[in-house]
């Protein structure tokens, strides 16, 4: 509580009797020496009223431009709210005076905003005076020091001509009964009325015979906290069928369940409910039962609404790593990549060095059950060999990871959540894993979460390369095998009916206006066999071999020799009476010169000659045909060897590096983090994909470095900073993805909240990898649109029997059955100063009006804090 002066004088001046003697005599003695302030003979009351008196004439002097610009302070939460003070010394005590003052003036009903201080909205004024102990409380203990502090300040302010009301902050340990919040309005008129009745007595004045009382009323609601166990499977009917123990053994019910996350972790709701604020503007009346009505009026009546989030705690802590998602998970994977180099072979993190200061043998790996799970679901029949979907983004090729899906993008993803993510789990993962996939390969297995396709991917990593490899050499062996006895049949069959040289096989289909040169036969086209499989390793030594001995086409010349002596197979095999020159007409048109002077018309024989380089002597091509025979595809031996080239690639993956690994981990594991989050559904919100978009990019820039084989400790720094924006990003995609499906029938409110917390956040996203100071709480309230409150009140689910029998209902304005947590009310009556029963003798402009009668009202369902200020005019 307080003590107050009103806001054109002082509202009270309670001194002792000797004290208004001395003034008395005192004003006399002023008025026959000239006002001449002789302090020889002043009291310590009158030395610190005129202290006060002179620090209030120097900030009256001042105004709110210059106290600001000599360095008056911002209002702890207050944006528009300055204060400057200073202290005094009266007796013994210490006190402290404060001036409050606006950087601008307020507008009219502005007392609702949320840059209005408590007294400010209790008193209904804007620059106020407060003079308290400088102690630890902060506050008076006794009646007789806050009236004398009150009447200090008071004579100070009069003698200045100014009309600052003044504060006294009192304690007041007394417990008054709680008596409800209803028909205040009532409460109101009745002091006014006594008020009233009182000055009546006191003055001729007449008054009219009813009174205009101004109201204006603030509700505040709280959305009950969301009970996701209830909402559909286990809710108040369905669980009357169901035993007790079984509804506790029931899955908790998580409001991402559906998110893309979800596989891997359960997010904390960002937004823990919604705070509506009920406003109705200034109305006036004259009977308290108008007042009445409006008071228990229902919230949909109100002349507006505003919508504020309650903000999760860790989504506004500026602590870093506090919070637990894909970005803390690779944060320790960087850490992991940091120590890849402290060993050789993979192995040497597993082994068992008990005997030594080891710190890698010291870290705890998850139990050999644990394993067995993982290597379950990454190895599960059911998954198959399903083709994975990509997620479609500019950036993925560039990234030089896995597909998301992908057989190694799902173990990084595993190991991520492995343990503790560091060296000595993920060495002893991947060597399990690598047990499997041999098993898959020696067994003829389909490789799951692989595509079946014939080619390799080569602007993803070498392991998916490799993996990609192994799935092609694992379908091929199978079908090798199951083509031998097929083909010993249909060779069997063939050669008894037709001589071999002149039996068709392998056509795809007749070539267009071509004709054979040696006979009148239309020419086919042959089924090829493809080029051999190479993954991105593979072309670099090919390339790195024909560099060191500096002739690429002739080391290179087997690989090309083998592919043409197919093609030549295949094509004598569809064209058995085809010569050479027939070849090259279908091969290589480029190198047959033709001289048929026919408008189009295919003539026979054909009529032109072979290129210079396939005239010459010994020509290799020539001698390539000499030497092929007519085989099929179907009968010639592959020229990928997959028994080889499946044998390498096991090797390769349980010889890998442990650095080598990791790199490729941490591309992976990003690109697949970021493509899971990139499938959130959060409403298209503009800045939400413009950041996502700038994650990619940042992604690109950074772990190009680390496809560039720089130093490791160089790497570190970079990819920890890129885990802090990372961090950054995914807290808001999922703080816009709890919006969106909580506001999704209102998809402007969801934006532009999304817009007012990204605008909040914005100055925490940077790199860097210190904490940041920033504004702890989120404050900001949007407008809601007249079409959205039904949107807005379904936010406030209808409370179940149980949850209603409990509620003690004293506030009124229930909102689907919730009452407001809040309910604040301000009743004035303005007079005109002539006409006032604190009216001044004096004739003044009797146009002017002042606040004579205040109420402020602000309860809840278990307080009630009542503010009344009466305004008089001496």
């Amino acid at each position: 509580m307080a003590s107050t002066s009103s806001k054109h004088a002082k509202h009270r001046r309670i001194g002792e009797d000797e004290e208004e003697e001395e003034e008395e005599e005192e004003e006399e003695a002023e008025e026959e020496l000239g006002r001449f302030d002789d302090f020889t003979i002043a009291s310590s009351w009158e030395r610190f009223i005129s202290e006060i008196e002179a620090i209030c004439r120097q900030w009256l002097a001042d105004g709110p431009k210059i106290l600001m610009q000599k360095g008056a302070e911002t209002v702890p939460s207050f944006e528009n709210l300055y204060m400057v003070k200073r202290e005094l010394k009266h007796g013994k005590r210490v006190y402290c005076m404060e001036y409050h003052f606006r950087k601008s003036a307020k507008g009219k009903y502005s007392y609702w905003d949320d840059d209005t201080h408590s007294t400010q909205l209790s008193f209904g004024v804007d620059e106020f005076l407060i003079i308290a102990p400088l102690s630890a409380s902060g506050v008076v203990l006794d009646d007789p020091e806050s009236t004398k502090l009150l009447s200090s300040v008071a004579i100070a302010l009069s003698n200045c001509g100014s009309n600052w009301p003044a504060f006294v902050p009192v304690h007041d340990p007394s417990r008054k009964a709680y008596i409800g919040i209803q028909n205040m309005g009532t409460v109101f008129t009745r002091r006014f009325e006594a008020d009233r009745i009182g000055s009546q007595v006191l003055s001729s004045t007449d008054f009219p015979a009813k009174v205009k009382v101004n109201f204006s009323m603030k509700l505040t609601y709280r959305t009950p906290e969301h009970d996701y166990d209830h909402e559909e499977t286990l809710d108040s009917e369905a669980t009357e069928s169901i035993p007790e123990s079984e509804v506790a053994s029931q899955p908790r019910k998580q409001w991402d369940d559906d998110c893309p996350w979800a596989e891997w972790y359960s997010a904390e709701d960002p937004v823990k409910g919604f705070e509506l604020t009920t406003i109705w503007g200034e109305k006036m009346f004259e009977e308290s039962f108008e007042m009445a009505e409006v008071e228990n009026a229902s919230s949909f009546d109100a002349d507006s609404w505003l919508l504020q989030p309650v903000v999760s705690p860790y989504m506004v802590d500026d602590s870093i790593g506090k919070f637990v998602g894909f970005a803390s998970q690779l944060h320790l994977l960087v850490n992991a990549f940091e120590s890849s180099a402290e060993a050789q072979f993979l192995e040497d993190f597993v082994a068992d060095n008990s005997g030594q200061d080891n710190s890698k043998s010291s870290v705890a790996v998850p139990p050999p059950s644990v394993i067995d799970r993982v290597m379950k679901d990454l190895f599960n029949d059911e998954v198959g060999n399903s083709n994975y979907v990509e997620a479609e983004n500019k950036y993925g090729r560039a990234l030089k990871g896995a597909p998301s899906d992908s057989l190694f993008a799902q173990f990084c993803l595993h190991a991520l959540w492995f343990g503790n993510c560091n060296m000595r789990a993920i060495a002893v993962l991947w060597i399990d894993f690598v047990r499997e996939i041999r098993w898959c390969w020696e067994e003829s297995e389909r490789l799951p979460r692989m595509k079946t396709t014939s080619s390799i991917d080569l602007s993803s990593c070498v392991i998916h390369q490799k993996l990609q490899m192994l799935a092609i050499c694992i379908e091929r062996k199978k079908s090798l095998n199951r083509k031998k006895d097929t083909d010993d049949a249909h060779k069997e069959k063939t050669s008894n009916s037709m001589a071999p040289d002149k039996i068709r096989k392998g056509s795809a289909g007749v070539v267009p206006s071509m004709m054979l040169i040696n006979t009148f036969q239309e020419m086919h086209a042959p089924y090829t066999q493809d080029a051999p499989l190479m993954t991105e390793d593979m072309h670099e030594e090919r390339l790195h071999a024909a560099e060191a001995f500096g002739n690429a086409v002739g080391l290179s010349g087997q690989l090309e020799r083998d592919i043409l002596s197919s093609d030549m197979s295949a094509f004598k095999a569809a064209n058995p009476d085809a010569a050479f020159e027939d070849f090259i007409r279908w091969h290589s048109p480029g190198d047959w010169v033709s001289e048929d002077k026919s408008d189009g018309n295919p003539t026979w024989p054909p009529k032109g000659r072979l290129s210079q380089r396939m005239s010459e002597h010994g020509n290799m091509w020539r001698k390539i045909w000499n030497d092929a025979p007519a085989l099929p595809v179907s009968e010639q031996k592959s020229l990928l060897d997959s028994v080889r080239e499946g044998e390498k690639v096991v090797h390769y993956l349980e010889t890998l590096r442990p650095q080598q690994l990791l790199e490729q981990m941490v591309c992976t594991a990003f690109k697949s983090s970021a493509d899971i989050l990139n499938k959130t559904t959060y409403g298209g919100f503009k800045l939400m994909k413009t950041k996502m978009d700038q994650l990619y990019a940042t992604m690109v820039s950074t772990l190009r470095s680390l496809q560039g084989k720089s130093d490791t400790s160089d790497l570190a720094g970079d990819l920890k900073r890129l885990c802090q924006v990372f961090e950054h990003i995914e807290k808001l995609l999922i703080f816009a993805a709890s919006v969106h499906r909580k506001l999704i029938d209102a998809p402007r409110l969801a934006q532009s909240i999304f817009t007012d917390y990204f605008n909040y956040y914005l100055p925490k996203m940077g790199t860097s990898l210190e904490s940041i100071c920033y504004e702890k709480e989120f404050t900001t309230k949007e407008k809601v649109g007249t079409l959205e409150r039904e949107a807005v009140s379904s936010l406030f689910r209808p409370p179940t029997a149980n949850q209603s029998w409990r509620k003690v209902l004293s506030m009124g304005n229930l909102l689907n059955g919730h009452e407001p947590i809040q309910r604040e009310i301000v009743f004035s009556v303005l007079e005109k100063l002539s006409n006032g029963h604190y009216s001044s003798p004096t004739p003044l402009c009797t146009d002017e009006q002042i606040e004579t009668h205040r109420m402020y009202i602000c309860g809840t369902s278990n307080d009630l804090w009542i503010a009344l200020s009466v305004t008089s005019w001496d």
